[in-house]
């Protein structure tokens, strides 16, 4: 059962007392001393419980302890206790809410005898609820009823720490929406409740302190800086209000999160952390002098005096979005800052206008409305971000095309607030999560209730539903004592075990007789240097680690901007993070180097090194991997090896020379149980735990081998130990020659470029890049080897126990290739015989070509097909034509047969993005972001027509006979227009949301279109209704496919679905992907079904008694699959990661379907062009004369002409 409440701790002074700066005993009232964890619930032997946070004492209590001579007085207010609450941030993000109240308690007996304390003294405790839900409110409340308990005259009926165990162990958490928790202390009862997950993020806080704390201008200022992820000091003289504030303005900035360090209240020992050069939120008591520090860049926030100050510019919110943010929030705001604004604003004009708002006092409803004009904001300037996701697997965003089109629209250069804006790590993660969680995303909701012209809080759920109570009795009441009082002078301690009160008197026995020895209070040695606790030790390293952390990253940032002119190794930066790396013998400066390494590369870094940073990294690594290695602390090395494979520099040849190459002369490479224990970390990582086993293996130790080879181990030592591993764990000879082949594969790139030396061979961990060796050009247009007597041999050699058999017939294969029609192994992995002779092999001719012409990223691609341009004459000689559209807004047309002048024609008419292309004999029609259709003439190259009717981007375009258009567009309507009289004959389609595909049959007149709305819908044209609505998928359908009475859906469910066009309903479910299905295909004369998905697998699905099986399952390519296009005897398809594939049925088979074997296993490789460096956004394939055009995000378009004799 999860709880409302994690723990309830007391934290004080304890039998160990230090001061601030760390020196140990009692040094007087006058010095301040560092709390310590006293009391808590669960016990901290329960082993179903983790230990409470070891900072926890020392943020409860901030200042510190301070000694008393009294107690509360009800005369001196500073007596009085205080309650604030507190938020802790653990490693992983996850926030930890703690409800405080603080006050003066007396000093045990035996610790102020044993330290020679004055009697009848005080000293501050806290005591606090810990909690993982953001419920302030409530955690206040039991809190306070619990101070109450303890120090009411009456007393409770139940003895104090019997109180607390029943509230921490039994209030359940109350499920969000649905449910309402009641429980009582004692005879206070309080409820709690979770608001539903599909609305704003629970905020059980007031906004009232921070707009009375700050005018509309600074809120606004404060609120910007912290979007763009300044470094913000917030200073104010309570606790509490620093909180508040800080928790408020976190959620105003929603969807979006803070993404850095969040420390809402700072302990003052910890002052020195604000000159963190990292951005970060803090808050500080005003109490605590920070003169000393530099400040340069920090936006400091004087909650008490309405004050922002800092030495960088915060650029402004642009128009009109300013004005809009700051009117809106006057109008909420008056009469309640009426005394802070009335000057700059000239509020006495607006009084008329929001009469009702005048009487009515700060509450929820304002919260709401508040947090909603902020989220109205992000609607409004974020407007169309979605058509600016340039891959939805991934969510690229198109940046600097959002910027461009934003001028456009406001007729304003280039605003600094936004540009920065989208380059925060706040975007970048609302773009990641946008992907994984559609259902919540309440900016694209309000986005389009905007558009509708809806009420925007129609996009918050309703409250209708009233909460079913749950009711937490406590059945012990009334019978522990027979009603017996139970009254406390001071906060009681809990029960110590036996063990606990033992380590007690000893401490503070060695204090007592360290005063009788020395005779006074600070011995020569200190006493307590061997009985700290486990807990103060934690708390302690945990303090220098965030000490040498914060150091190591300002070092880290310095380090990366030396110049072409500075010598890294005699600079400050190298000597210190070294110094700190090599004077640390607990590993924290090593560890804590290759931690800040790793989240600069998390946090969106390129990881590429010039030549002076380069050396210096290298050499601090090994460094840190040295020690580490004398430590065994097998965790930095293996998180150091990790970064090492991600940090490069380029060398002449313009090719990436990784930092992991560099670290060869290290030894513990050559040990096989730091790889074993390597191993053995990926497994327990594998989120695939599911998975085959043997395929789970296979991957990780696809993972190592990786590793291994860009450090360059030779091969013989690599493969003894990942064959060592891998029989270990007992795998199959199918995964024992994928593995071997991959080292085998990697092994050749690397001495391809690096070449092997006497010493330990060298690698280049980029696979995807080819050699700029001349003689690697070659190889494109050379024959894959083909598998002989020496490839067998291989295979042999692989199981030998011979190593030098091993060695030498690996070395003497040229080529290793995973494609099946390249390799020495049939589809299941096992040696296969194949004709040697002349006659039976096929002589393959590719070359490819790369058309430049573009200057943004591919985003439509058109092959101009036999049909498409068909006429009484014959083929007319643009059949086989390339059309090409762009991020920068021109559409390109491409002559494959002419060589190095294969651009024909530029169209230029759009003015944003161009998403969809299609064309017929004498025209090209194109479809763009900027919501309008364009028709050229083909020869010409004229603008014949401009076609504008659509509200939202166009997806999808299709040229028809009879001069007639097919259009659907991001506003969910499809359309068909006349190109001669410029007009939209009908909406012959609505969906509710963006259409993503779409296909259509003439001859019946039958419309499919999909899309966001996850539902396929189909319409007859010719009756003017729709058919039927073919709802199951559960994510956005990306590709539709419709052949005779068969419709064919993929989606982002990882499923593709086969429907029946007269019957509606759904015949077959295809769910064997590990990702989205991008694209799906019919193949007519086997009536198969292709698919193709985000895991870069290629599946071939066949009929079989009356069901539909896989029949093949193809693994060439490494990312998505973005086009399938079958013919009658070819197959081409093309991948993500710039592979493209060609597949042939042999003539042979062609007589045989009707028989009893499979019919798309027919489907062979027959030939896969050299990868390289791309990243492609579409492709399409020219089956007729065998050639595939794909389309990068660099410009360029990579043109494979296969010439194939059959």
């Amino acid at each position: 059962m999860s709880r409302i409440f994690e723990y309830f701790v007391v934290c004080g002074i304890g039998p160990e007392i230090r001061t601030i700066d760390g020196s140990k005993g009692y040094h007087g009232p006058g010095c301040m001393y560092l709390p310590s964890l006293l009391d808590q619930h669960p016990p901290p032997n329960h082993t179903l419980y983790p230990p409470p946070p070891p900072q926890l004492s020392t943020c409860v209590l901030p200042a510190g302890v301070e000694f008393y001579s009294s107690g509360f007085d009800s005369n001196d207010h500073s007596t009085f206790p205080r309650s604030y609450p507190i938020v802790l941030t653990e490693g992983d993000g996850s926030k930890i809410y703690v409800s405080c109240i603080s006050f003066r308690d007396p000093v045990c007996e035996d610790i102020a005898e044993a330290y020679r304390i004055q009697a009848n003294s005080y000293a501050d405790k806290c005591i606090c609820l810990v909690s993982r839900l953001p419920s302030f409110s409530v955690l206040r409340s039991a809190l306070e009823e619990i101070f109450a308990l303890c120090f009411s005259p009456n007393g409770s009926r139940k003895p104090l720490w019997d109180v607390i165990a029943h509230m921490v162990s039994s209030v359940p958490l109350p499920t969000p929406g649905k449910e309402r928790v009641l429980f009582a202390i004692e005879s206070c009862l309080l409820s709690v409740e979770v608001p539903p997950n599909d609305g704003l993020p629970h905020a059980d806080i007031s906004f009232q302190p921070l707009v009375q704390c700050l005018d509309v201008d600074n809120l606004v200022r404060l609120f910007t800086a912290v979007l763009l992820e300044r470094r913000i000091l917030l200073r104010a003289n309570k606790y509490s209000l620093l909180t508040l504030v800080s928790e408020a303005i976190c959620h105003l900035i929603y969807p979006f999160r803070w993404q850095h360090v969040y420390i809402p209240l700072l302990f003052f020992s910890g002052v020195d952390y604000i000159d963190a050069p990292t951005p970060y939120m803090m808050g500080l008591h005003s109490g605590v002098d920070t003169s000393t520090l530099t400040m340069d860049g920090v936006v400091v926030v004087d909650l008490e005096y309405n004050l922002i100050t800092t030495s960088e510019e915060i650029p402004p919110i642009p128009e009109p979005e300013f004005s809009f943010l700051r009117g809106e929030i006057m109008k909420l705001l008056y009469p309640n800052v009426i005394g802070i604004d009335e000057m700059k604003s000239g509020i006495y004009s607006v009084s008329e206008n929001y009469p009702k708002l005048s009487a009515k006092p700060w509450g929820e409803e304002h919260d709401l409305q508040l947090r909603m004009i902020f989220l109205k904001f992000f609607a409004t300037v974020l407007s169309g971000y979605r058509n600016f996701l340039e891959n939805s697997a991934t969510q690229v965003f198109n940046s600097q095309a959002f910027l461009k089109k934003r001028s456009r629209s406001t007729n304003q250069p280039t605003e600094p607030m936004i540009a920065q804006f989208l380059d925060t790590h706040g975007f970048l993660d609302y773009l990641e999560r946008v992907g994984s969680d559609e259902n919540y995303n309440l900016l694209d909701k309000l986005q389009d209730a905007i558009g509708r012209g809806q009420n925007p809080m129609s996009v918050l759920p309703s409250s209708s539903v009233e909460p079913e109570i749950l009711t937490v009795s406590d059945s012990d009441v009334g019978i522990s004592g027979s009603g017996a009082k139970y009254t406390y002078d001071r906060f009681p301690s809990n029960i110590r075990t036996e063990e606990q009160e033992e380590k007690r008197k000893q401490i503070l026995a060695t204090v007592s007789n360290a005063f009788e020895y020395s005779g006074r209070h600070t011995p020569s040695k200190d006493p307590l240097a061997d009985t700290l606790s486990p807990l103060e030790r934690a708390a302690e390293r945990e303090r220098m680690v965030l000490d040498i952390k914060v150091k190591l990253q300002g070092l880290w940032l310095r380090l990366l901007k030396l110049g072409a002119t500075d010598d890294p190794l005699s600079s400050f930066e190298y000597g210190t993070i070294l110094a700190l790396i090599e004077s640390d013998a607990e590993g924290i400066g090593g560890s804590g180097f290759v931690e800040c390494i790793r989240e600069h590369i998390h946090s969106g870094w390129d990881c590429q090194l010039t030549e002076e940073q380069f050396i210096a990294v290298k050499e601090l690594l090994k460094t840190a991997i040295n020690r580490a290695t004398s430590r065994n602390d097998l965790l930095t090395i293996r998180d150091a090896l990790e970064v090492s494979s991600d940090m490069y520099k380029k060398d002449n040849n313009n090719v990436p020379d990784y930092v992991q190459r560099h670290l060869i002369s290290l030894s513990i490479w050559e040990e096989l149980r730091f790889w074993e224990g390597y191993f053995d970390y990926l497994m327990e990582q594998s989120s695939n735990k599911s998975a085959n086993y043997a395929s789970l293996v296979t991957a990780q130790l696809v993972v190592l081998t990786s590793h291994m080879a860009g450090l360059g181990l030779p091969d013989s030592d690599a493969w003894f130990m990942i064959e060592t591993i891998a029989e270990r764990n007992s795998i199959g000879s199918k995964q024992f020659i994928k593995i071997r082949g991959f080292l085998s594969h990697i092994q050749q790139l690397r001495n391809g470029y690096w070449g092997i030396t006497s010493m330990k061979a060298q690698s280049v961990l980029s696979l995807a890049l080819s050699s700029p060796h001349s003689k690697d050009v070659k190889d494109e247009n050379q024959q894959p080897t083909e598998a002989t007597g020496v490839g067998r041999s291989w295979v042999q050699s692989m199981f030998s126990r011979n190593t030098t058999t091993r060695s030498s017939s690996f070395s003497r294969v040229r080529r290793w290739t995973s494609d099946g029609g390249n390799s020495a192994t049939n589809e299941n992995g096992t040696p296969r015989k194949q004709d040697l002779s002349s006659g039976g092999q096929k002589k393959l001719q590719t070359n490819v070509r790369l058309l430049r012409g573009h200057n943004g990223a591919i985003t439509a691609l058109h092959c101009v097909t036999k049909r498409e341009v068909w006429d009484l004459v014959g083929d007319r000689e643009d059949a086989g034509f390339f059309i090409s559209g762009s991020t920068d807004c021109s559409v390109k047309i491409w002559d494959p047969s002419l060589r190095g002048s294969e651009l024909r024609a530029t169209l230029k008419g759009h003015f944003r993005t161009v998403r969809a292309i299609s064309s017929d004999r004498g025209k090209v029609v194109s479809g763009s972001d900027d919501q309008s259709v364009l028709v050229w003439d083909k020869q010409t190259t004229q603008l014949l027509e401009e076609l504008k009717g659509h509200d939202g981007p166009v997806s999808c375009v299709r040229m028809l006979s009879g001069e007639r258009v097919l259009t659907a567009s991001h506003d969910g309507t499809v359309k068909m227009w006349d190109v001669r009289t410029d007009r939209c004959v009908a909406t012959v389609g609505r969906c509710s949301s963006a259409v993503l595909c779409m296909e259509y049959d003439d001859n019946v007149g039958v419309l499919a279109a999909a899309g966001r709305d996850v539902v396929a819908n189909i319409w007859d044209i010719r009756a003017s209704k729709q058919m039927h609505k073919l709802s199951g998928h559960t994510q956005w359908i990306r590709s539709i496919r419709m052949v005779g009475d068969t419709v064919i859906t993929g989606s982002d469910d990882w499923t593709a679905r086969i429907w029946s066009v007269s019957r509606g309903t759904c015949d077959a479910v295809l769910a064997c992907h590990a990702g989205p299905i991008l694209c799906v295909e019919y193949s007519s004369l086997d009536r198969g079904i292709i698919t193709g998905s985000t895991d870069g697998l290629l599946r071939f699905w066949e009929n079989d008694d009356g069901g539909i099986r896989c029949a093949k399952n193809v693994t060439i390519h490494n990312a998505a699959i973005l086009s399938i296009n079958a013919g009658e005897h070819w197959l081409g398809i093309g991948a993500a990661d710039n592979s493209l594939s060609l597949f042939h049925r042999p003539q042979e088979r062609l007589g045989g379907f009707s028989g009893p074997g499979s019919k798309m296993a027919g489907w062979q490789l027959y030939r896969t062009p050299q990868k390289t460096v791309a990243m492609v956004r579409c492709v399409a394939s020219d089956l007729e004369r065998k050639r595939i055009c794909s389309g990068g995000r660099n410009g360029l378009l990579r043109l494979w002409d296969a010439t194939i004799n059959i």
